[in-house]
């Protein structure tokens, strides 16, 4: 295991978030974490159970929704858990597009009257949104149906949950509740080489041990190579577009800077020329026709 720079797994990877959250020995480090997001939401989950994270339509046109995470609690609400490394153009709508899958599947036959359980989705992103860059300290995205002029819910079981981690900058002295601390892991995991004091609570310590890279079978770190590499390339490409435009950007700006400012000198020359013509007692609508300019600019230059 040598050639990992790494101690720990990436948990933006697909492999990593899998193995840390998605296998049932470790079904305690969700349970955790969906705990302390959503607490004040509705308190504590007592059990949790896997569900089938492929979902089929109801018809042959229906595309197929696969969740990174699908599961629900003792009450038979429903979880849908994604990790999005890059932007998508539709990424919203894919997220309303999935909710639908467990709300569907809760319709029962014969007498059934539509009472149906809470659906919390949930998305941990490894970008801002455009629409909220200028919000450089809001990182959490609590989004339900609600009435546009009195802010009051109007249907309280259908939650969306979106985690910009860019914005998450919290040091580790800095953390100051659980929930800080499950977001500083997350964001930070692969980079640490040990488990800091602050983090020495039981459930990270499981984490930390789960996610240590030497305890890998060899399958296991096969697995987790690939997937790290899927990542790494496609992080690359992401970083490179960005470079790109950026940098498109800039040779746009100085073409821009450079006619202007050739504008612009023309324009001082020729207001230049006309307060000489003015000083050597041309007329001025002798001044206008030499140089272009109307009788009120050339009066302005006196």
């Amino acid at each position: 295991m040598d050639y990992f720079q790494e101690k720990y797994i990436n948990p933006f990877t697909d492999y990593g978030f899998k193995k840390l959250f998605g296998e049932e020995p470790n079904k305690d480090l969700l349970l955790d974490f969906l705990n302390e997001l959503l607490k004040e939401e509705q308190g504590e989950i007592v059990s949790i159970n896997y569900i089938k994270s492929e979902q089929l339509g109801d018809t042959s046109i229906d595309r197929k929704a696969i969740f990174d995470l699908y599961c629900q609690n003792e009450k038979g609400e429903k979880f849908i858990v994604e990790l999005q490394k890059t932007k998508q153009k539709f990424f919203k709508d894919r997220t309303v597009y999935y909710s639908t899958f467990p709300i569907r599947d809760q319709a029962q036959l014969a007498n059934w009257n539509y009472e149906l359980k809470a659906v919390y989705t949930i998305a941990i992103l490894d970008f801002v949104f455009d629409e909220d860059k200028q919000e450089t300290d809001k990182f959490r995205y609590d989004v339900k149906l609600q009435d546009i002029d009195t802010n009051q819910i109007f249907y309280n079981k259908l939650t969306f949950i979106h985690l910009e981690m860019p914005k998450f900058n919290k040091k580790i002295e800095e953390l100051e509740t659980r929930f800080d601390k499950w977001l500083y892991i997350i964001k930070n995991l692969s980079k640490l080489d040990r488990i800091p004091d602050t983090l020495r609570e039981s459930i990270f310590e499981k984490l930390f041990r789960t996610a240590e890279i030497a305890k890998f079978t060899p399958k296991q770190v096969k697995s987790y190579e690939n997937s790290l590499k899927y990542f790494r390339d496609l992080k690359n490409s992401f970083d490179t577009a960005e470079e790109e435009g950026f940098m498109k950007g800039v040779e746009n700006g100085i073409k821009v800077g450079i006619e202007q400012g050739i504008e612009q000198g023309i324009e001082q020359g020729i207001e230049h020329v006309a307060k000489n013509l003015l000083l050597i007692g041309l007329s001025i609508d002798k001044i206008s026709v030499a140089t272009g300019l109307s009788e009120d600019e050339i009066n302005k230059l006196t």
